[in-house]
């Protein structure tokens, strides 16, 4: 029996999404290969033993991508609507099974009940985008310089998309990569993170159940369990042409330097170092509401968490007051119990670096305004539990200029016209997120300019934390410059062809060039 926690339903859930107490890791879709080893997955939310998943070896790698290739052969035929057909049915199943795997979502990896099924519905979404971009899936046609020709471009499918996911989303990122990449006619092979493989297990069982009941081939939804080792044998496999990969900026080098190396592609989701710019004009009361969820939503643990508040000098003190008393408002526990605002870290190692942060900060001239601390007794026992802090600071301490994924948020001031604070928000090597809270437009619009933010994402009067599945999420600098989602994300997994049509009887060259035989 699964020793999970019976209060929340979470026994009741994980029954309805087919994880057992010892889960096979690795699947082609129907077909799951028992491994070897196992991960152990125990919850950050009350330290229990939620269940295990067995790693995938190098022999069950190769079996499933023989499998996966074979899949290609036949989805990549198959009309993008019919596709679409397939994507809509899973977001059916997301539908029907969103609160289990809410909660899943939730024991797991930390975050809320609810940012649990609001990651859900980010899979739904994602889906029912997925589908009506299965109609959309344009080329181009152009004027050739040759008379009695055509040209024109159009879209192909890559063949095997390879995706490794990171804790924090343990599903709502996979489903972004693999909605669109089975739109495009592309099979998928996961390497969900071992810190939450059972959400991975969960996942695959819904896509399965799709794809058998349509009578589709194994192979278009592959599923592969263990640690970065796991993970080398698709970035160094000439037979996967994309890498998504979500996860740190140390991680992503090594991703993109191995897949590079064999002339691969990269879709790169890295470190964010946010902030939220608050000028004058500012709405005080958003402000509030934008930066303390952006900080401590998902206890500091989203590439867009909020990290700095870099605040004019004029309103400095109304602000920091103001957000100091607001932390005093949070209620810390169990993430399932919905009158609580923080979760757990992920796990005591994430715990350390909360705590070294805060240790470095002081060390290095900041001042704590609400200080952290690691919480203990009833309802704490997972050892997993901080209180959510703010330090004053400055940008050019190295510990700010770092990301820790952790609820500390540091307050900046500057002085000045909005471009001094611009300066400071693009003083960082991270470019994911950014936001300016202000009421004037010339500020807002500065802002937005080229030579404003330098972030993938810029806000104006909302926060830095989540996004619209209609746009395409990502950033610059040593965020990795990839792009998941909405928009024209989709292109990233297909690979594009020109084609120049002659339908006349003579073969006349381009530039005039003459080639008489």
């Amino acid at each position: 029996m699964i020793t999970a926690a019976t209060s929340f339903g979470i026994e009741e859930a994980l029954e309805k999404l087919g994880v057992q107490e010892v889960n096979y890791g690795t699947s082609t879709g129907s077909n799951w290969m028992p491994g070897e080893e196992t991960i152990a997955s125990y919850s950050p939310v009350d330290g229990k033993l939620i269940g295990k998943v067995t790693t995938t070896t190098k022999d069950e790698y190769e079996q499933m991508m023989k499998t996966a290739l074979e899949a290609f052969k036949s989805w990549r035929v198959m009309p993008a609507p019919q596709r679409g057909e397939i994507v809509r049915q899973f977001g059916e199943e997301l539908r029907r099974l969103k609160e289990p795997l809410g909660k899943l979502v939730s024991y797991e990896m930390g975050k809320s009940y609810q940012e649990g099924l609001g990651e859900v519905q980010e899979m739904i979404d994602i889906c029912d985008f997925a589908v009506g971009l299965s109609r959309q899936l344009h080329g181009f046609t152009m004027h050739s310089e040759r008379p009695g020709h055509r040209m024109y471009e159009q879209y192909h499918p890559l063949g095997v998309v390879g995706i490794i996911s990171a804790f924090n989303f343990p599903v709502a990122v996979w489903s972004w990569n693999t909605a669109l990449a089975w739109i495009c006619g592309d099979v998928c092979v996961w390497k969900p993170s071992e810190k939450a493989p059972l959400c991975g297990i969960a996942c695959q069982k819904i896509a399965a159940k799709v794809f058998a009941d349509n009578n589709l081939p194994e192979g278009i939804s592959c599923l592969i369990n263990g640690d970065y080792k796991v993970g080398e044998y698709m970035t160094t496999d000439k037979r996967v042409p994309l890498i998504s990969a979500t996860g740190s900026t140390r991680m992503g080098k090594i991703v993109a330097k191995t897949v590079g190396e064999r002339l691969g592609k990269s879709l790169l989701e890295l470190g964010g170092n946010n902030a939220i710019i608050v000028t004058p004009d500012a709405d005080i009361k958003m402000t509030v509401i934008g930066a303390v969820f952006g900080a401590v939503g998902t206890c500091g643990q989203r590439c867009t968490s909020t990290r700095r508040l870099i605040i004019h000098e004029s309103v400095y003190d109304k602000v920091k007051d103001a957000v100091v008393a607001a932390y005093g408002q949070l209620r810390i526990g169990n993430p399932l119990d919905e009158n609580n605002h923080v979760g757990p870290l992920i796990d005591k190692d994430a715990v350390a670096m909360y705590q070294d942060a805060l240790k470095r900060v002081v060390e290095e001239g900041g001042n704590l305004v609400v200080e952290g601390g690691v919480l203990e007794g009833e309802g704490y026992e997972s050892g997993c539990y901080v209180k959510p802090a703010i330090a004053e600071a400055d940008n050019t301490y190295e510990i700010v200029q770092h990301e820790t994924f952790a609820p500390i948020l540091y307050l900046l001031k500057y002085s000045g016209d909005v471009e001094n604070a611009i300066d400071i928000q693009n003083g960082v090597v991270q470019g994911l997120s950014s936001a300016i809270m202000t009421n004037n437009l010339r500020e807002a619009e500065r802002f937005l300019s080229h030579a404003g933010s330098d972030c993938g994402i810029a806000n104006v009067n909302i926060g830095t934390s989540g996004a619209e599945i209609g746009g395409a999420f990502g950033g610059e600098k040593e965020t990795g410059g990839g792009r998941e989602s909405g928009s024209d994300a989709w292109k990233i997994y297909m690979r594009r062809q020109t084609n120049t049509i002659n339908y006349t009887t003579e073969l006349p060259l381009a530039q005039g060039i003459k080639f008489d035989l």
